[in-house]
């Protein structure tokens, strides 16, 4: 689960959280508003980006109108939650 923010500073992995649900949710902050797709789009280019993957491997598949998003990241998962836990500090 991802917990975006939109109208932040800058676009960046703030870090993993818990929600409301003691759930761990990965913190993110979006600079482009969350108007006509722009806040979705700019999260998969920094979740793309950041995990070192392609857009097209980053897929949001619910909560696109929601700041909570249950997104899909197709690659090598142990290479990728290396690379989160790296972003992370961990």
């Amino acid at each position: 689960m991802v917990r975006a923010t939109p109208r932040a500073s800058r676009s960046q992995i703030a870090g993993i959280g818990l929600d409301a649900d003691g759930r761990s949710v990965l913190a993110v902050r979006i600079a482009a508003p969350p108007s006509e797709g722009a806040a979705n789009a700019d999260l998969v280019d920094l979740l793309a980006a950041e995990l070192g993957i392609r857009k097209r491997d980053v897929v949001i598949h619910r909560g696109e109108t929601g700041r909570n998003k249950q997104v899909h990241v197709a690659g090598d998962a142990m290479a990728l939650i290396a690379r989160l836990e790296a972003l992370n500090g961990g």
